[in-house]
């Protein structure tokens, strides 16, 4: 992982951009401490939907209230 200051960052943004491209993590700093971090692009896969239908039942009752005993205020 290859660290610049800002200022370096900022001078040099083509050469950082062909070493993060070869595969290299750049880390910029301010002040000694990192602040972000370049990193190749990847394209995500677009999410698939309706992966789990059929394979997930949820009651009908699902989103009734919970008893009181639950939490503790039931008879004592």
């Amino acid at each position: 992982m290859l660290n610049f200051n800002i200022h370096e960052a900022k001078t040099n943004l083509s050469n950082l951009i062909q070493k993060v491209e070869a595969g290299e993590d750049v880390v910029i700093m301010r002040a000694g401490k990192p602040v972000a971090r370049l990193t190749p692009y990847k394209k995500s896969e677009p999410r698939k939907l309706g992966i789990f239908k059929d394979k997930i039942n949820i009651p009908e009752d699902f989103d009734k209230p919970m008893p009181d005993e639950w939490f503790g205020l039931g008879d004592e």
